[in-house]
């Protein structure tokens, strides 16, 4: 292992030259931007490094997943998976970016752009840990999949699909999930689970066209009877009013209770960092915690209705718009929350609010006391010399799918700093986190291929 950490040490030039070609190629899924152009350049890239790519397509109109695969001669009863993806977030308010998006400029320990760090960085730290032991060695201590998706910015919605369609291609007795953050005492956050995700829009049209507002004593606004609803969804301290909202919701156990507890979180710096002075329903210790890990939530994300620019227009608007994310927790179903969410409409008046789902993601969550899980807290020990392991990570992603499907555990690890503005203006990643993540990379794949198969 030292001479595998020792190369990674020598060819940091090149893990940065294959991020900035990676960040350089737009690859915007939202707008369907250089996305087969971005795919081909993955394949490209894990070819060089020894990783034979292949490009996988379900339909017309889909875009490809990036497979690449490398057989162990040694241990080839045995297999990890690395899931990423090759999409990225849209880059606007493009004003607000100090450089090119897609420059892949490098300032000090920093190397910035759209993907730097969500997810191209994540990527690379994955793919040079694999060229390391087969530059030095020709081998790999145990089979190495990728499955690297071009989707998951906008919901991953077919991946659920590729996994059952390939499922026996992607087999696999571990995941490595596609990020994981470091905080800002530079200790690697080990992710255990996701929670799920429920994307709808509600809509409201009445009158037939935008009316004076002086009219508002007889028509109806749209807007008003949006916030009437919206009203109706949760109380302000967060908790969802939804009828059974809360019914299949699994409790943490006490393994994960324990996680929770010893758990670090600095409160102050977190609220001094996103300039707010308090959590919601005045949370805090152990239940901002919980809450993050475990709590649903009802989240209005957009809310469009009548005149919006610059000045005064006395306007009763003929329609309104909100969009909302529910995110879901271990247990909750999206099709039934969604059933539940039309049916509080209908059952509290409101039948005349057109309600759409865009997209569903269950909540995944792997057990701390998975043997998994210990290989990876040993390699982030000796790379990163401390760590933090958390029961779920606030965020959504496809988890359930690959736990569900292909039946392995999941785990998050990775490079992104916890402030490096992901999905944000100057998005970056860190030239050290990359390196040490790169290595910690190596010792996961060293511990795990030591450990008996189940």
């Amino acid at each position: 292992m030292k001479e595998i950490l020792g190369h990674v040490d020598k060819s940091t030039r090149g893990l940065i030259s294959d991020l900035q070609a990676l960040i350089r190629q737009p690859s915007v899924s939202a707008k369907n931007q250089g996305i087969a152009e971005c795919a081909a350049l993955v394949g490209k890239i894990l070819s060089r490094s020894g990783i034979k790519p292949e490009i996988l397509c379900l339909k017309k109109g889909v875009s490809p997943v990036v497979f690449g695969e490398v057989k162990s001669k040694k241990n080839p009863g045995r297999t990890l998976l690395f899931y990423n993806h090759y999409d990225v977030q849209p880059v606007e308010p493009v004003e607000l970016w100090t450089d090119d998006p897609f420059s892949g400029k490098i300032r000090g320990n920093k190397i910035f752009g759209r993907g730097s760090a969500d997810d191209k960085g994540e990527l690379i730290t994955r793919i040079k840990a694999v060229e390391a032991f087969l530059k030095k060695t020709g081998d790999v201590p145990c089979n190495i999949k990728f499955v690297i998706e071009g989707e998951e910015e906008t919901g991953s919605a077919n991946i659920g699909a590729y996994l059952k369609k390939y499922k026996t291609k992607f087999a696999c007795d571990a995941v490595i999930w596609e990020f994981g953050y470091v905080d800002a005492k530079n200790r690697p956050v080990i992710g255990l689970g996701m929670k799920g995700l429920l994307y709808v829009e509600l809509s409201a049209k009445e009158p037939a066209q935008d009316v004076h507002s002086s009219l508002a004593v007889i028509i109806k606004n749209p807007a008003w009877r949006l916030v009437e609803a919206l009203n109706t969804l949760r109380d302000r301290s967060g908790k969802i009013l939804i009828k059974g909202w809360y019914d299949e919701v699994v409790p943490f156990s006490r393994s994960d209770l324990k996680l929770l507890e010893k758990e670090p979180f600095d409160e102050k710096g977190f609220l001094r960092e996103y300039k707010i002075k308090e959590f919601v329903g005045g949370k805090k210790g152990l239940a901002v915690k919980k809450a993050l890990a475990g709590d649903p939530t009802c989240n209005i994300a957009g809310f469009v209705s009548g005149y919006t620019m610059q000045g005064a227009k006395t306007v009763l608007p003929s329609s309104a718009l909100v969009k909302i994310d529910f995110r879901l927790v271990p247990g909750m179903d999206p099709k039934k929350q969604f059933a539940r969410l039309k049916a509080h409409l209908k059952r509290n008046g409101f039948s005349d609010i057109a309600v759409k789902m865009y997209h569903g993601e269950a909540a995944s969550r792997t057990s701390p006391d998975d043997p998994f899980v210990n290989a990876v807290k040993e390699a982030a020990g000796e790379s990163f010399g401390n760590y933090i392991v958390n029961v779920s990570n606030a965020g959504t992603g496809p988890m359930h799918s690959f736990a569900n499907i292909l039946g392995a555990p999941c785990v998050s690890i990775g490079s992104t700093f916890v402030f490096s503005r992901i999905h944000a203006p100057n998005e970056f990643a860190r030239l050290d986190l990359l390196k040490k993540t790169t290595k910690c990379m190596c010792l996961i794949i060293d511990r795990f291929a030591g450990q008996k198969r189940l």
